[in-house]
Formats: C-alpha cells, structure tokens, sequence
C-alpha cells in the first residue's frame, strides 16, 4: 500500500519542491513559466491521489497522513520564496502569514486528535480554500514580468490571495471548534475517572 499509485503521485508533489525553489534562483520569464508547470503539475497530483485511492479501493493510513503534508510543504515553500525575491507586495504578506499560521493550527490539531483517535475530515469549503490557495500562487508565480503586459498579473494573484487568506481563516475556526470540542470532552472524561477513582 505504501508504493500504490496514489500514494506514489502524493510523494512526487514532495519530490518537485526542491525543483520549483530552483527555479526561482533562476533569472528570465521562461524560468517563471517551468515554475508555472512543476507547480500545476504538483497541484494536479493534489486531486488524482484521492480519487484513485478512493476509486482503486487503495486509501491507505500513509497516503491520509502524507497528503496533507504535501500540500503544506508546497504551499509553504511557495509563500516563503515569493516575498523573498520581491514577487509579494509588504501589503500581501498579511494573508501569506495568515495561511501559513492556519496550516501550523490545523497540523497541532491533527496530532492531538490523532492521539485521541479522532478523525479530522476534510470538509467541502477546505477544499475550495486549497483551490483558491493554489491558483492565487500560481498566478503570483508567474507575475508580471512574465505575464501578460496588459493584465496587472501580480494583484490579480494578490487578491486571489487575501480570498484564499479568507477561507483559510474560516475553514481554521471550524477546524479550531471541533478539535476544541473534543478537547473538553477529553477533560470532562479525565476529570470524572480522577473523581471516580476518588470516591473508590
């Protein structure tokens, strides 16, 4: 289960980080449009390793625990390199620090409720911030030194930017809520075995 199909196309999403860094240390609009493709490309992978784990009948506790990680690394690598090599406007790195926050959050909560042995499902508006993450940096990827000369490029995707920092905050709090839930219900239980324990 490990080397099935969709979790191989999971580990290429980490695997192409390395190449999409490279190419921001290289000069020229033809390096923005190789960084445009690995990034699609990777992001492309986002969405076939769940549907051919679920239609192969091939979900596996490695693929549910990598896939998220992938998706972060990506994010993260991208949200660091752009404002490093000034293709974020100081304006724009409000929603990047916001992102980058959620995902450390979302990755705290994860592991608690993993040793709680509780689930965190992906929900229908997480996916839709994803999505709205990666085309916001994809966009800023290319940006305007290799866009198009008459579509203002980097704030079309600094926008796009502040709407996926938007998801991202909502998508956070209802993650929040429900891990914070559990978390009670975690202290009440502790709570009422020390009081049992107690009364015996």
């Amino acid at each position: 289960m490990m080397y099935s199909l969709p979790n191989l196309l999971t580990l290429s999403r980490i695997a192409v980080i390395p190449l999409v860094i490279a190419t921001f240390y290289v000069s020229g609009p033809e390096a923005r449009w190789v960084c445009l493709t690995l990034f699609v490309a990777a992001a492309i992978t986002d969405f076939f390793d769940g549907w051919l784990a679920r239609r192969s009948n091939q979900v596996s506790a490695f693929g549910r625990f990598l896939d998220p990680i992938a998706d972060k690394l990506l994010v993260a690598a991208v949200l660091l390199l752009l404002p490093a090599f000034g293709m974020l406007s100081p304006y724009s790195f409000i929603p990047a620090i916001i992102i980058l926050c959620r995902e450390i959050l979302v990755s705290g909560l994860r592991e608690f409720l993993a040793e709680v042995r509780v689930g965190m499902p992906v929900t229908r508006l997480a996916k839709w911030k994803t999505t709205a993450q990666m085309t916001a940096l994809g966009v800023l990827i290319v940006g305007d030194h290799a866009g198009l000369g008459w579509l203002p490029v980097q704030a079309l995707g600094e926008v796009l930017l502040w709407a996926a920092a938007g998801l991202t905050v909502v998508t956070g709090h209802d993650y929040l809520k429900a891990g914070l839930s559990h978390m009670r219900a975690q202290d009440m239980k502790q709570d009422g075995g020390e009081a049992g324990e107690s009364a015996a």
